[in-house]
């Protein structure tokens, strides 16, 4: 079950995923719809612009939810704030897996651009209603470079990005999931120092933001890594293997009991608490996180 946000207003429920809305977008939302109001005729149409905005992106984070869905992971919420959007998924931790849920968001944004540069093309033929809405135009080629933009700069290889975390995912292919967070990482770190240099030659706030975020991203991602890097050293359990990445389990207290708190190494107690002799049902894997019964586990991967 979804757990409840106490930083944003929750809008609505669909296909099982909460969508929220970031009080501080609700602010820029103001600000933007009455800084560039001039665009148009009527304030109407720049808030219809901004709400059009607001549609790409959600469905653009569908898109990475949806997909996780169908490759067996998780996706419960989906939050909108001023940096744009974030899908709360937990795709299964295979390669191939959390390609597809990270890639697929970018995919929306292709359909789209079809879809908006046929309406464009579209409006450009003399239709009789055109002199009845001067701003059509405008607001068609609007949609057209914010979807446009968001593709283009979604699809740069810096991580957090979708770019950067696809470049993530192919590596894995190749180097393994914890060098791949690394070069991910670095190369994050030196997209967002060429953000941040621009943001210094512009003096533009909002770069200067979007360069904080994605540098602290990156230091996640370096510090993920090295725990990534620190779980693959760990002395493995050759008798057990896990159903779903088929890793062997590491050997240590490394599960913790959810009733005492007492760390314990769950496939040396048979799935039980030592302290308070909780059994459980299932035992989660430390590497892919995904939960099945020890009996499983001692099930030989053919």
């Amino acid at each position: 079950m979804a757990s409840q946000r106490t930083d944003s207003l929750r809008l609505f429920r669909v296909f099982g995923i909460d969508v929220y809305v970031h009080w501080a977008w609700i602010f820029v939302a103001i600000y933007q719809i009455n800084y560039r109001a001039h665009a148009y005729s009527s304030i109407g149409w720049k808030i219809a612009e901004y709400l059009s905005l607001f549609l790409i992106v959600l469905i653009h984070e569908f898109g990475h939810a949806l997909a996780t869905r169908q490759v067996g992971g998780k996706a419960d919420q989906i939050l909108l704030w001023p940096f744009g959007g974030i899908a709360y998924v937990s795709p299964p931790a295979r390669p191939g897996a959390e390609l597809w849920s990270i890639a697929a968001g970018p995919l929306v944004n292709v359909v789209l651009f079809f879809v908006f540069t046929a309406v464009v093309r579209f409006q450009e033929i003399p239709l009789s209603f055109d002199a009845h809405l001067p701003d059509l135009e405008t607001f068609l080629r609007n949609l057209w470079w914010i979807n446009t933009g968001l593709l283009i700069f979604n699809l740069l290889p810096v991580y957090p990005l979708d770019g950067g975390q696809i470049f993530r995912s192919l590596l894995w292919f190749f180097i393994g999931r914890a060098r791949s967070m690394y070069v991910a990482a670095i190369f994050g770190f030196l997209g967002a120092a060429a953000l941040g240099v621009l943001a210094l030659t512009k003096r533009d706030i909002w770069l200067g933001l979007i360069t904080f975020y994605l540098a602290s991203n990156c230091r996640r991602a370096w510090d993920h890594a090295k725990t990534l890097t620190a779980l693959e050293r760990l002395p493995r359990r050759p008798e057990f293997t896990c159903p779903s990445c088929h890793v062997h389990p590491p050997i240590g207290a490394l599960w913790r009991c959810h009733q005492c708190g007492v760390g314990f190494d769950t496939f040396e107690t048979r799935a039980e608490c030592p302290h308070c002799h909780t059994t459980f049902p299932t035992t989660i894997c430390i590497d892919c996180r995904e939960s099945h019964p020890l009996f499983d586990w001692m099930r030989r991967v053919s």
